[in-house]
C-alpha cells in the first residue's frame, strides 16, 4: 500500500499469541496502535484518530463511528460482524470487511478429533488411567467402556458450505456415509432432508450453520429425542445453536451415546453454563478453541492486509457493508 493510514487494533491479543507474523499489518498501516485488549469504556478514546480500526470482538458501536471523523474503514479479524453497528457504518460510508474460510482445516479436524473422542470414549480411558483402574486390571488391557467404530455410520450435517463441505470429506475417509440436513429458514433443496426425517437416520450429527432467529435452540429436547439411542452430537459451530439445558438433560438420562461442543451460549461462561455442571456423563466442553491454529490465525492477518488493500485500491475484497 502506497499510502499507509493511520489504524488501531483493539484485542490483537485475541489473535497473536506472540507466535504471529504482523508484518503485513505493519506495511499495510503507518502508524499502527496495539492494543492487547481494550475495555467499553476506553474504545472511542483509542479509535477517535484512527482512519481504520481492526477488532476482533470489541463492540464498535454507532457511538464510536460518530466520534471517529476521519474512519474509513473497519476490518474484522473473524467472519462474524455482530459486534460492529453495520447500520450506522454504512449511513457514514464507512466499509466493513471481515475475513472468512481462514480456519476451514483447523474447525474440521477439530469436528473430527471431537467425534473420536466421543466414539472411542477417550476421555474416560484417561480418566480411568488416572485413577488406576488399568493398573488393577486382570487382563493385559481395559475395555470398560464400549468402542464405537466410525466407518459404515451414518453422519448428519447440518450446513455443508466450505466448513461442512470439509467436514464431509474427513467423515467419509473414516467411511462414513454422509446425509445432508435441511436448515430452518432456508430455502427447501432436493439435496436437503427435513429435521425430522434426518435425525433419526444419524449415527452422529454435526452443526456447521450461522446462529440466527431460524436456528436458535434449533436442536432442543425434541430433536434431541429423535436422535437415534447413543448417538452423537457435535457443535463446534455456534453457541445458542443447541438448547444447553436440553442437552444435559438428555446426557443425564442416557439417551445420547455423547455429545461435544466448542461453543456456548455466552463466552467466557463466567455467570456458568448448564453444560459445566461436574455431572453430566460423556461430554467434552472445549474453550471456543478449534479456530485457533497458528496457521489459521496467520491465514487471518494475511486477509485484514488483502482486504485493506482492497478497500484503498478500489477492489475491495470480503466487503460485508
Amino acid at each position: 500500500m502506497t499510502d499507509p493510514r493511520r489504524a488501531v487494533f483493539l484485542d490483537y491479543s485475541s489473535l497473536d499469541l506472540g507466535d504471529l507474523d504482523l508484518g503485513p499489518l505493519h506495511q499495510a498501516f503507518s502508524p499502527l496502535d496495539l492494543h492487547a485488549a481494550t475495555p467499553p469504556q476506553h474504545v472511542i478514546e483509542r479509535c477517535r484518530d484512527a482512519q481504520v480500526i481492526i477488532t476482533n470482538k470489541v463492540v464498535v458501536d454507532a457511538d464510536t463511528i460518530a466520534a471517529c471523523p476521519d474512519l474509513q474503514l473497519i476490518l474484522i479479524t473473524a467472519t462474524g460482524t455482530n459486534n460492529v453497528d453495520l447500520a450506522a457504518a454504512r449511513s457514514r460510508g464507512i466499509a466493513v470487511c471481515n475475513c472468512q474460510g481462514y480456519g476451514t482445516p483447523s474447525v474440521a479436524q477439530h469436528t473430527l478429533m471431537l467425534l473420536l473422542a466421543l466414539a472411542t470414549r477417550l476421555p474416560d480411558y484417561q480418566k480411568a488411567i488416572a485413577a488406576g483402574q488399568w493398573q488393577r486390571s486382570s487382563q493385559f488391557c481395559l475395555l470398560d467402556f464400549p468402542i464405537v467404530e466410525l466407518e459404515g455410520k451414518t453422519l448428519g450435517l447440518l450446513g455443508h458450505g466450505e466448513l461442512g463441505g470439509a467436514v464431509a470429506r474427513l467423515a467419509e475417509a473414516f467411511g462414513m456415509r454422509v446425509l445432508l440436513g435441511q436448515i430452518p429458514g432456508r430455502p427447501p433443496r432436493e439435496d436437503r432432508i427435513a429435521l425430522a426425517q434426518l435425525l433419526p437416520q444419524v449415527d452422529a450429527l454435526t452443526l456447521h450453520c450461522p446462529l440466527n432467529d431460524s436456528t436458535r435452540n434449533m436442536i432442543g429436547a425434541a430433536e434431541l429425542a429423535l436422535l437415534k439411542p447413543g448417538a452423537f452430537l457435535v457443535n463446534t459451530a455456534r453457541g445458542g445453536i443447541v438448547d444447553e439445558q436440553a442437552l444435559a438433560d438428555a446426557l443425564r438420562a442416557g439417551h445420547l451415546g455423547g455429545a461435544a461442543t466448542d461453543v456456548l451460549g455466552v463466552e467466557p461462561p463466567v455467570n456458568g453454563n448448564p453444560l459445566l455442571a461436574d455431572d453430566i456423563p460423556r461430554l467434552i466442553v472445549t474453550p471456543h478453541s478449534a479456530w485457533g491454529s497458528r496457521e489459521a490465525r496467520q491465514r487471518i492477518v494475511a486477509q485484514v492486509a488483502e482486504n485493506a488493500q482492497g478497500h484503498f485500491s478500489g477492489t475491495p475484497v470480503r466487503q460485508v457493508n
